[in-house]
Parts: structure tokens; sequence; C-alpha cells
């Protein structure tokens, strides 16, 4: 039987983590050949990764929160290969918001991640490919815009559970008051939408910023990304929230939004826009954002809610 190689992508920030310093060991001691890359400046995982893939490595590890496994994604992502060729993914959560393992049901506690790729066979799934005015990227997560790229803003428990995922828009206003709008244009097969928006989320996956579920619906294997546009809050519209705010009445927020999914999305703006790609600020007039199915094999844990046919 050939000994499996796995590979684990740190992010540095994490490099001192006994429990996962203990979780390598364990598995070496399955007879696992595991080797470590620890991060520490920009372009290192792209080149581990590179590496990983010329040493004929079956699995790359990313330990790290959403950064990190975007940036282990996107180098597999930009390969030549098909997903089937090149190693399986897996992810061991140590960021500050971890929001794609959150989603996915990923266990925090790196032996339990780590136990996943022996439990459960990598499956595909989907990437999203971004082009700003030009230039790609990919973001395996979510992209987002508006005032929540800038602000992270505590929302209060009870009404997050109360309102779901755009709760956090009703306390950012509370707390910011007028928030100003951004002006673009939405198009997509059989969507348009133009106007003014306050938040954006496009999704492979359901939630950024730390638990803010922009896309609650969305699935990582279904060919499709969501989209979630919150326009300028005014007249109405405004009038419909404060109801909503003394009534916590969930229909009045969903009302509010308007949801899409798509094969891809194109946005225009007059003027340069700021995405957050898995956390990377990326600005443009113009954004190309296609769903490419099963770029990737991942380990995720088999009652995964990302996954069709689990939620």
């Amino acid at each position: 039987m050939t000994t499996p190689r796995w590979r684990l992508i740190l992010n540095g920030k994490s490099a001192g983590n006994d429990d996962l310093r203990s979780a390598v060991g364990h598995w070496r001691g399955q007879g696992v050949q595991l080797e470590v890359r620890v991060t520490w400046e920009e372009g290192d995982a792209e080149r581990y990764v590179a590496e990983a893939i010329d040493h004929g490595v079956d699995v790359i590890v990313a330990a790290g929160g959403d950064g990190t496994l975007s940036a282990v994604a996107e180098t597999l992502a930009h390969r030549d290969e098909p997903a089937d060729a090149l190693p399986s993914l897996a992810l061991v959560p140590m960021g500050t918001a971890n929001d794609f393992a959150t989603s996915a049901g990923i266990p925090t506690e790196p032996s339990e991640a780590f136990a996943l790729i022996g439990q459960v066979p990598a499956r595909p799934i989907d990437l999203l490919r971004v082009e700003a005015d030009g230039t790609p990227w990919w973001c395996a997560n979510l992209a987002s815009g508006g005032f929540g790229t800038q602000v992270t803003v505590e929302t209060d428990a009870g009404l997050k559970k109360m309102l779901g995922g755009l709760a956090y828009v009703i306390t950012g206003i509370a707390k910011l008051g007028r928030i100003e709008p951004i002006t673009a244009r939405l198009s997509g097969p059989d969507f348009s939408w133009e106007g003014g928006f306050i938040a954006l989320g496009i999704g492979n996956g359901r939630q950024a910023g730390g638990g803010q579920q922009l896309c609650p619906q969305a699935l990582i294997d279904d060919g499709l990304l969501d989209v979630t546009v919150v326009p300028e809050l005014d007249g109405e519209v405004a009038a419909t929230l404060g109801q909503m705010l003394t009534g916590g009445k969930e229909a009045a927020l969903e009302r509010v939004a308007t949801r899409a999914q798509l094969p891809w999305l194109q946005i225009d703006a007059p003027q340069a826009l700021t995405l957050n790609l898995d956390g990377e600020p990326v600005q443009a007039q113009r954004f190309r954002i296609d769903c490419v199915a099963g770029r990737v094999r991942m380990h995720l844990p088999a009652d995964c809610e990302l996954l069709a046919g689990q939620g």
C-alpha cells in the first residue's frame, strides 16, 4: 500500500499551536508522510502549493482562516490540470473569523479536522472566478461589497437570531447613521438590477465578516453563485426596517433584499468599487464573476450543509 503523502500549509500566525503540533505528530505516527510549510509573507502559499504538486502530494491541508484557504484554493484553481488530477484540499480552521469552516461544519479542533481526511472522500466543490477590470482572481468562500467591507459591526445576538443573516445591516445603520450607497448595475442570465446598494454578497459559501450570513441558501457544489443585494435604505424601505426592528418580522427584512442564483454575474459601476474576495479587498469598475463547477476536491463533513442534498 502506498504511503499517504500530506502537506500542511500553515499560516505563520498560528505556528505555535500545541494542538496542531499534537495532531501532526499523531498522523505521522499513523504512517502518513506529513510535511509542514509555514507561510510568512505574500506568495508563500502559492509557492508551497506548487511545490506540493511537484512532489506528488495526495492532500494539501490549509491551516488558517478564510484567507489561507483562499490562497491555497486559488493556486490549485490556476493550474491547467483538472480537479481529479490535483491534490485534494482539507482545512484546519485557525483564523479569527473561519467563516467558511463555520458554514461547512468543519471542526475547529485540529485533530478532528485532520480526521475528516480519512473519514470522508474528497468532494468536488465550486470556486468563483473573478475578473476585476480584466485581472483574474479566485474566491473560495464569498465576495462582498458595501459598508460591510469597511466596517465590522457587533450585532446583538438576540437580534441576529430573530432576524437572520442581514441583522448586521440594521445594527450598522443604528450605529453609523446614514450609509452612503454604492451605485452599480448588476446583470446575469435573466437577471438585472440597477441602483444604489449598501450591502452585496456573492456566495459560493454563505457567510463572511465573522458570521454575517449574506447568502444563507448558498451551496458549494451546485454550479451556481448566490447573489444578495441590499438596496439603499430610504423612504418606504427605511420605514419597513423600522417596523421590523420593533415587530421582529424576519419576512420584512427579506423583502428588502434582492436574491438570485446565477451561473455568472457582471457588475458595472460608474466609479471603482471594492469587493472583498475572502477578505482581500479588490477595486474595479467592472467585475465579471463566474461559478466554476467542481474546480477543486475538498474533504468536508458527510452532513455538510453547503453540499446539495445535505441542508
